[in-house]
């Protein structure tokens, strides 16, 4: 594809702040219309969407792309109809649009409170995932945002043809296809031009890797809603009942690798670390997960690797899990605090002040009791779908849904009151 690209994001740029404008005075019904046409159009192509798809993942294959990045790009049946199953669920969630709350009478007669609002316009910048495209796309319509869409060039085939199916539902619905826009291009100067475009773009948001996040975190002009990895931690507590212990870290690590939200780091008290470490190195063997250790670690279990300073830091992405054996729980939120990626953490304990101290004290976008990390993921929060996950501490934090992709404006109901 041929063209100027400063103009065709502009371009782009301007029709998305105009659909914008029409989204935000679209009813809830009109609305969840799309959504539901564009989920009807989703499963009726889905032949086609496993097609396209061959096509990124056979250029992928050619091109060295790890596991952990074709695992990301595929989509399967199972995917596609998770794709239209979230746009479902999108649509049955409360519409936050034109919320009104914390109305309250002044002194001087005036009535005040906040309304819920769009942002405007939200630029996605995501690697990987086709049904990105999707989630994304319905999460900013619900929301009542125009989005544009800048998926990778490694899944440019299938985000094209996840964007049909989009632009079918919309123009059903009778809401503009220019709400959602998804770059067609695979120049990266595509992406320097809409982190910078702040006349059209109101926030950016990144999804992949830390390269990635970290360049457009450092080059945009545009605020950006963000997290750079997930280095996520299980800590198993003394008190811990050991079989749920070993579920949570088993699942915690091996449920999928290639996720923000798989745990990185096992951390165990060195009261119990003997008799459950044992049992979840055979349960780790069985899906070939690569176990590296600290020093008492590795008296308990002297067949695996030593872990590295560097360990603590990474965020593997893969079936590898460095593991530490601490003393009590300071020792291990002082581990989390150091290490973490502030995305999620989780303690497993029988203990009620320890899990209130952990919750309390562990300053991560999610923390949790006894459930696996995996959790931290915006289907599970009832959500419907994310649009990322946020470890920044102002506007969003954790996974962002429909409330995260809007703000709030005062309002001021009067009787002809004027300022003395």
């Amino acid at each position: 594809m041929t063209l100027d690209i400063k103009n065709y994001m502009q371009q782009l740029g301007q029709q998305a702040r105009t659909a914008s404008r029409a989204l935000s005075r679209a009813g809830t019904n009109a609305k969840n219309q799309a959504l539901l046409a564009i989920a009807a159009e989703i499963r009726a192509a889905a032949e086609t969407l496993k097609q396209q798809n061959s096509l990124d993942l056979d250029a992928g294959k050619a091109k060295g792309l790890d596991d952990a990045l074709l695992d990301r790009l595929a989509l399967t049946d199972e995917r596609i109809e998770g794709m239209a199953e979230g746009l479902e669920q999108i649509a049955a969630l409360p519409d936050p649009v034109g919320e009104i709350s914390d109305m309250n009478y002044r002194p001087s007669g005036i009535q005040l409170g906040k309304m819920r609002v769009p942002l405007g316009v939200i630029g996605i910048i995501y690697e990987s995932r086709p049904n990105v495209t999707a989630d994304a796309a319905g999460l900013c319509l619900k929301s009542g945002n125009a989005t544009i869409l800048r998926g990778g060039s490694e899944a440019i085939h299938s985000n094209q043809a996840v964007a049909t199916c989009i632009h079918k539902g919309l123009e059903k619905a009778g809401l503009p296809t220019t709400a959602v826009q998804v770059v067609e291009t695979t120049d990266r100067a595509a992406v320097g031009e809409m982190i910078t475009m702040t006349d059209y773009i109101d926030v950016i948001v990144p999804r992949g890797g830390k390269g990635l996040i970290e360049r457009i975190s450092k080059d945009a002009r545009v605020p950006v809603i963000k997290h750079l990895d997930g280095i996520c931690h299980v800590y198993i507590d003394g008190d811990a009942a050991l079989d749920m212990a070993e579920e949570i870290a088993f699942n915690a690590k091996c449920h999928r690798y290639g996720v923000c939200n798989a745990m990185e780091t096992l951390l165990v008290d060195s009261e119990i670390a003997a008799e459950i470490l044992p049992r979840l190195a055979k349960r780790y063997a069985t899906e070939s997960v690569e176990l590296r250790g600290c020093d008492l670690t590795r008296i308990i279990l002297p067949e695996i690797n030593a872990a590295t300073d560097e360990d603590w830091d990474t965020e593997y992405l893969a079936p590898i899990l460095s593991i530490r054996i601490v003393q009590g729980v300071e020792a291990a939120m002082d581990h989390i605090h150091q290490h973490s990626s502030g995305h999620t953490e989780t303690i497993v304990t029988e203990n009620y002040s320890r899990s209130r101290q952990f919750l309390a004290e562990v300053d991560s976008s999610s923390v949790m009791v006894n459930a696996s990390t995996r959790f931290a993921d915006g289907f599970e929060y009832g959500l419907g779908a994310e649009i990322g996950i946020s470890t920044d501490k102002i506007h969003a934090r954790g996974p962002v849904g429909l409330e995260g992709l809007t703000s709030q404006k005062w309002i001021v109901l009067g009787s002809g009151q004027i300022r003395e």
